[in-house]
């Protein structure tokens, strides 16, 4: 009999996570208290990054994430979730900076990621502020549609017999042993399950202590600059060597660090900021105003242009700063797919996969469980991650 199975979250981490282990032949059931991608999904850019990662476990898991988006493309088809193969531009500012990102770069490339230093950015970015010093090109970076990306996995799920069931989770359901035998929701409907995947996003922390399995996943709220469509100006995802540092960073304050990029109606896209300020959604036009100046000092032919909206969302994050993925200790059947911060839509397919292998027992899709315990969820027990 096939292993039922309920992901709890339609983002696209939680689309992921159906659309492989659907695949895989489980029995899958997708639970959410909204409609597909309504959540931080909605609210991302929908990176597909390489080059903001140091050598490690991210990195390790995008670099196999980059490979599966390309398989997504080729059997649910590219244009489906707009995967755009467009190559990142990081440039530096100084001199000294450049020294340092090429730095950061060649350890990446001793990794396994392609780089490529480019001394004269705009001969690739004809619209680029001048005087800038150099940068590097990442070839592997792309873009995909983030909620496009959601539904097309979970459409592909669904192909392969996965349900989608609307309601909020409000608790587990368990046999006399203590492991899971499903979810309960605010409706009272029952969800049978031989495990549960928390793919809850920025609740990935409040659904783990639902379920009896907490983890310490938080926000963080960032907001991106929309323009008004224009002809094709900027040609990849171009942003400064500063973001790599934020990316990283535990400050609470206020962060921001340019990236620029264009996508395929024309609009371009324009963040990032981050600040941890709990759940408060407020539309701050301070950042707005701070993140408009660092991209006019970068593309200066900005200054000309209309901004028609800016959006907010907040991105979930363990203190360490790498998602929490795999099966939690405390109750059998629970496993965690949460925490991605910023790099959840890049990171999605290869989590995806990544559960499926723990599912499994065994690899799936080259992915293998026992090349990735630096995400479980024990790591975070040891550091005090996790609330009583």
């Amino acid at each position: 009999m096939a292993l039922k199975v309920v992901v709890v979250g339609a983002g696209v981490v939680g689309a992921a996570c159906a659309f492989h282990t659907a695949s895989a032949g489980m029995d899958v059931t997708v639970v959410d208290r909204g409609p597909v991608g309504a959540g931080t999904t909605s609210r991302g850019e929908g990176n597909v990054l390489l080059s903001d990662k140091a050598p490690g476990p991210e990195l390790d898991l995008a670099r196999l994430s980059r490979r599966l988006w390309d398989e997504a493309g080729e059997e649910l088809g590219p244009e489906s979730f707009e995967l755009e193969p467009k190559g990142g531009l990081v440039v530096a500012s100084t001199t000294e900076g450049l020294a340092g990102l090429r730095e950061f770069a060649a350890r990446q490339e001793a990794a396994g990621v392609r780089i490529e230093p480019v001394d004269h950015v705009r001969d690739i970015e004809p619209h680029l502020a001048p005087g800038i010093p150099g940068g590097v090109r990442y070839p592997q970076d792309a873009q995909v549609q983030p909620v496009l990306a959601a539904a097309a996995l979970l459409r592909g799920a669904v192909r392969y017999g996965a349900r989608f069931h609307t309601g909020a989770v409000v608790g587990a359901v368990t046999g006399r042993d203590g492991r899971l035998d499903g979810v309960r929701t605010a409706a009272g409907d029952v969800v049978p399950a031989d495990a549960v995947v928390n793919a809850a996003g920025t609740w990935g922390g409040e659904i783990g202590r639902r379920l009896g399995a907490p983890v310490e996943v938080l926000p963080r709220r960032g907001f991106v600059l929309v323009t008004e469509p224009l002809p094709p100006m900027v040609r990849h995802k171009v942003y400064s060597a500063d973001y790599v540092a934020n990316v990283a960073s535990s400050d609470a304050g206020l962060e921001t660090s340019c990236v620029v990029e264009g996508t395929p109606s024309g609009t371009i896209l324009i963040g990032a900021s981050r600040e941890r300020v709990g759940f408060d959604a407020t539309m701050n036009t301070a950042v707005i105003a701070r993140l408009a100046a660092q991209a006019c000092r970068l593309f200066p032919f900005l200054s000309e242009i209309h901004l028609i909206r800016a959006y907010r969302g907040f991105r979930p994050y363990c203190p360490d700063h790498l998602p929490v993925i795999g099966p939690d200790p405390r109750v059998p059947g629970v496993v965690h797919a949460c925490g991605h911060e910023g790099a959840g839509i890049g990171l999605a397919p290869a989590t995806g996969a990544l559960v499926t292998a723990h599912l499994l027992g065994r690899p799936w899709r080259g992915v293998d469980p026992a090349a990735h315990t630096g995400l479980l969820p024990d790591r975070l027990f040891a550091s005090g991650g996790v609330p009583e």
